[in-house]
């Protein structure tokens, strides 16, 4: 169990840090923004929830002003959750008031968590923090205990709740790969929402002392650990599979990069003052973007290459193969014949678009092998 939980503080803090570097790199996402608050609430109180379960004081604050900072964190990361369907499924402009009027549960809930920790009278608090559930009923230090910890797992459930039907509403009219995300997402969520509403019976049964029978609080456990999986899965989707097709791209062009090399190097030879001459960034030696530069302008240089040659190529015979009708072209060239022919078209694509292009080259580039 202790390597758990110090696994969960690693994985929590490590997610932190993942999304507090891409936020730097796009500030202005509200989406981002989001999620980094959903982390970042996570992450902030796991350190208090650690210290509040112990039973000990934690940067000056006893173990129920922990678990107070603990549920807050909690509910803001479920308040930055919220907000990502938001801005996920409307435009900006009716998502930032969606996102106004849903702070406003938010607030009232943790003032109100913050009145009750404050009304647990001195010899509760620690019990109060570590074991709620041994305590029994009727002081009003006892009331207070059942209000923090009802009102904590309400907003959670009303957070939950809310967010599976937006999940589903939305999930329609989205393209694709969110709609997969958000059907994942909505699925854990469905799963959230029973088992908060069973810790929320409990916190308050056991106030009556009712408590509920164990088969059902484990039924609950069942319901949360894996709905919790899949609504990170579901969160993280989209933007795993936007950082999967990116790479997908970044190979495609690394190799069609190389795979040119033979007859880019033959044009290049021939026509060095067609080369796409550019002062390189500092930070290209290093971004992924610099794959993508060098094959659009290895691609460019090809075809401006094959334009300057096409009149060579053009007196070749028509019955020989391409590559060598353009190396017989590139080597009368270089003897400093002229010619009188009109540029002609080579390597003609079957189909429109750039990728249709690019294997056609590819194509010659390895029958010049």
């Amino acid at each position: 169990m202790q390597y758990l939980k110090e696994t969960q503080g690693i994985v929590a803090f490590s997610a932190l840090a993942v999304m507090l570097y891409l936020l730097v790199r796009r500030p202005h996402d509200p989406r981002l923004r989001s999620v980094t608050g959903l982390v970042a609430g996570w992450a902030l109180g796991y350190p208090f929830g650690r210290a509040a379960a112990d039973g000990r004081w934690f940067l000056g604050l006893d173990p129920m002003v922990c678990q107070l900072i603990q549920h807050s964190m909690l509910q803001v990361g479920v308040y930055g959750l919220i907000c990502f369907f938001v801005f996920s499924a409307v435009d900006d402009d009716k998502a930032r008031k969606q996102a106004f009027i849903q702070l406003v549960p938010l607030v009232l809930c943790v003032s109100v968590m913050t009145w009750a920790v404050l009304a647990i009278p001195d010899d509760l608090r620690v019990a109060a923090a570590r074991v709620p559930n041994s305590l029994g009923g009727g002081p009003t230090g006892v009331l207070a205990i059942t209000v923090f910890y009802a009102l904590g797992n309400g907003y959670l459930l009303y957070g939950f709740a809310a967010m599976f039907v937006w999940a589903r509403r939305y999930a329609r009219g989205a393209d694709p790969r969110l709609r997969r995300g958000l059907l994942i997402t909505s699925t854990g969520l469905g799963l959230l929402v029973p088992a908060d509403a069973i810790f929320v019976s409990s916190n308050i049964s056991r106030y009556f002392g009712e408590p509920l029978p164990r088969w059902l609080l484990t039924t609950a456990v069942w319901f949360l650990l894996p709905g919790v999986l899949l609504c990170v899965i579901g969160v993280v989707y989209p933007i795993a599979a936007m950082r999967f097709a990116a790479m997908r791209l970044w190979l495609r062009h690394l190799r069609a990069y190389h795979r040119l090399a033979p007859l880019w190097t033959l044009l290049h030879q021939s026509f060095p003052e067609d080369a796409l001459h550019r002062v390189p960034s500092r930070r290209d030696a290093f971004s992924l973007r610099g794959v993508h530069r060098r094959y659009y302008r290895r691609v460019i240089e090809c075809r401006d290459g094959l334009v300057r040659i096409s009149p060579y190529v053009a007196e070749t015979p028509d019955e020989l193969p391409l590559a060598e009708r353009l190396r017989a072209g590139l080597e009368t060239r270089r003897t400093g014949a002229v010619t009188a022919r009109r540029p002609i078209s080579l390597v003609i694509p079957e189909d429109d678009g750039m990728d249709a292009d690019v294997r056609e080259l590819e194509k010659l580039a390895v029958s010049l092998r």
